[in-house]
């Protein structure tokens, strides 16, 4: 699976979706480079969700040659944006396509309501990759008519298929993107990983025999889709140059060839030569050995992720959602947190798990704060704030693994916010206080921990394959086990003696903050009478709610009711320490030992249900905040400069201001799959 943190992990979740008011319209013209006290990081909300932009101020102090591999690497990565939008649904890039050219088109009345209507449901599209909502996977509800939708279309020469209406309009066809109600995971899903008419067992059975035949390292399934051949016969249609999603594949592999031109050493450029072979030939032993080159390149300034990764989107866990960051180095901050991987043997010595579970020699994890230049795919307009990879176990063993925050994602999210959530949810004024003074601060701490620490921690007992042994658990049982290590080593008196926190106090703050977040602010994410879907989401309900269940066995937290609200009231911070490390130690066994139902028993009965009363209640007092719980960012735009021969003699970077037009120019410019 891949590592990936988001940004609501500890109190700073509760400001980071504090929008305030509802935003002014948003600009409609791109804005260059702009002063840090004007810039307007904020642009605008709709439905459940914000727009946000971010700087990347270190993007100005490169050198010509380092500007070219950021812009040909961003290049490569809005590449794909096709593949994405595909993998998510079958019939997204059809839809996608006709709301393109209708918003582009239409000459049409704009001010009714069903217009407003459909703008809306294009946003909603634009921002998931899809019709299915990116979080709670559930299908956007249009509040237009199909008639009227067919009379756009009509207007500017579009049309869709009969099926493709059915799936706008039809609410009970292709409901969920990722389905994990309890029936066949794979045929109950409408993600695009499988044909309609394959069962989960077929696809089961599939694995399970082509595992025997081949390398156990290997990432299997990871970069194709399953299909029935033309003789009815299930096989793997891969992605790769020659093969499905060749024309965007292509192009992403020629922006990656200019890349190698302009590498900062050769380590680097070997790495894409890998990764460019990958795309090539689809061979996941070429996939694994790019892994081991892109984590050995540890030099430069520069760096990226690209290719197929991330397998939350696939109920069974195997296919690789296609995704793209292009980071550029902050070394002060950096320099700061590098003191976290170079104590990386000390939290796994002192970690709470089993000895037979730790590793006895941490090797190789690298930890860097980074400003993003450029975003695609699953991680865009929607983004993570931390990522370390690679995912596959055998390489982070042998050879280690990458830890990034993403600097310039968090600052964004911080100039957005406001204290509403704080203020309203927080227990007391000493707990707001100590929020408002560390709240940052533990935040991007525990993304260090999570990333760093937790993610790399822990070793496999032989033979065991999480990923196929938990199956749909495994995803949040990840997260959980580095959620975990993060919340245990956060109380560690070693990060007051390390300088990396200031005090035993700072870290009281993220307690707080993560049992508010996932039992009570989190919720704002989920329907009346749904239950909790998304991996990340159920990590953190069924740590919180573990934890709650014996802390108010013994007194450790407190829950009470103050003129019908309710507050969370840690009482004791060290008892709770012990009961995140008693979690921590099984939820290592269970992914050591591959126990799916002790894994599924956790996720089932701490993560997946909501109580119905806190839901309704947290839904009440949040209403009146008007803040979305959910934000994604428009990218910064690079603009080649060149010279009368055609040389490019510098890059300029843009912020545009206007999520509509910038979703309508990805359609135009990278558009390359049919």
């Amino acid at each position: 699976m891949f590592r990936k943190a988001f940004f609501f992990p500890g109190l700073i979740a509760l400001m980071v979706f504090s929008c305030g008011p509802t935003p002014p319209e948003p600009e409609t013209a791109d804005t260059a480079a702009v002063e840090q006290d004007t810039f307007k990081y904020l642009v605008e909300s709709f439905a459940d969700k914000k727009i946000l932009r971010y700087k990347a101020p270190s993007f100005e102090k490169l050198s010509l040659q380092q500007k070219k591999l950021v812009y040909y690497l961003t290049q490569a990565g809005l590449s794909g944006r096709d593949i994405i939008y595909d993998q998510n649904y079958r019939h997204n890039l059809a839809i996608r396509r006709a709301i393109d050219k209708v918003v582009a088109e239409y000459q049409g009345e704009r001010s009714t309501e069903e217009w407003e209507q459909f703008l809306l449901y294009a946003k909603q599209v634009w921002f998931s990759n899809g019709i299915h909502h990116h979080y709670s996977n559930d299908k956007f509800t249009p509040g237009f008519s199909q008639a009227y939708f067919e009379g756009l279309m009509g207007a500017v020469g579009a049309s869709l298929e009969p099926e493709a209406l059915r799936a706008i309009f039809d609410p009970a066809f292709d409901a969920r993107k990722i389905d994990q109600s309890g029936g066949d995971l794979v045929k109950g899903s409408a993600v695009n990983f499988y044909d309609p008419d394959i069962t989960q067992a077929e696809a089961e059975a599939f694995y399970a025999k082509k595992k025997q035949s081949m390398d156990s390292r290997l990432s299997m399934g990871l970069n194709s889709r399953l299909v029935h051949n033309k003789s009815g016969q299930l096989e793997e249609a891969v992605w790769k140059a020659d093969g499905m999603y060749g024309p965007a594949i292509r192009e992403i592999i020629g922006w990656l060839e200019k890349a190698v031109g302009v590498a900062e050493n050769q380590a680097q450029a070997d790495a894409l030569k890998l990764l460019i072979e990958y795309y090539k030939t689809g061979s996941l032993k070429t996939w694994d050995d790019y892994n081991v080159a892109w984590v050995k390149a540890t030099e430069g300034d520069i760096d990226y992720i690209n290719s197929f990764i991330e397998v939350y989107n696939d109920p069974l866990g195997f296919k690789g959602s296609y995704e793209s960051i292009v980071e550029i180095t902050d070394f002060e901050a950096s320099e700061r947190m590098a003191v976290v991987s170079q104590n990386a043997q000390y939290f796994e010595d002192n970690s709470p798990i089993m000895d037979e579970h730790k590793k006895k020699d941490v090797v190789g994890i690298t930890y860097k704060v980074v400003t993003v230049a450029g975003e695609s795919g699953d991680a865009s307009p929607a983004t993570p704030i931390g990522v370390n990879l690679p995912n596959a176990d055998w390489i982070r063993a042998e050879y280690g693994s990458k830890s990034v925050s993403l600097g310039n994602i968090i600052e964004a999210y911080d100039k957005a916010d406001g204290p509403g959530l704080l203020t309203e949810f927080a227990n007391d004024e000493e707990e707001i206080a100590r929020a408002k003074e560390f709240g940052g601060l533990v935040a991007k701490m525990h993304t260090a921990l999570h990333e760093v620490i937790g993610h790399a921690s822990g070793q496999l007992e032989p033979g065991v394959d999480p990923s196929a042994a938990l199956k749909n658990y495994a995803s949040p049982l990840e997260e959980s086990r580095a959620d975990l290590v993060a919340l245990y080593f956060i109380m560690d008196p070693k990060l007051v003696e390390l300088g990396l926190l200031p005090s035993r106090e700072a870290a009281l703050a993220e307690y707080d903050s993560y049992l508010k977040n996932g039992i009570m602010l989190q919720l704002r994410r989920i329907e009346p009478g749904k239950t909790i879907e998304q991996a990340h989401m159920r990590n953190r309900s069924m740590v919180s709610h573990w934890v709650l269940e014996k802390g108010l066995a013994d007194g450790s937290i407190v829950m009470e009711k103050r003129e019908g609200k309710t507050f969370i009231d840690i009482r004791d911070y060290d008892k709770l320490r012990t009961h995140f490390g008693e979690l921590l130690r099984e939820v290592q066994r269970i992914k050591s030992q591959g126990d799916f139902e002790a894994g599924k028993n956790l996720i089932e009965t701490y993560g997946v249900q909501v109580d119905p009363e806190i839901h309704a209640e947290v839904l009440k007092r949040a209403e009146a905040l008007n803040i979305p719980p959910y934000g994604g960012f428009i990218n910064p735009k690079l603009a080649p400069v060149m010279d009368e021969s055609g040389e490019i003699t510098d890059i300029r970077i843009e912020y545009p201001a206007d999520f509509t037009g910038q979703m309508l120019e990805y359609g135009r410019v990278y558009s390359f799959l049919k």
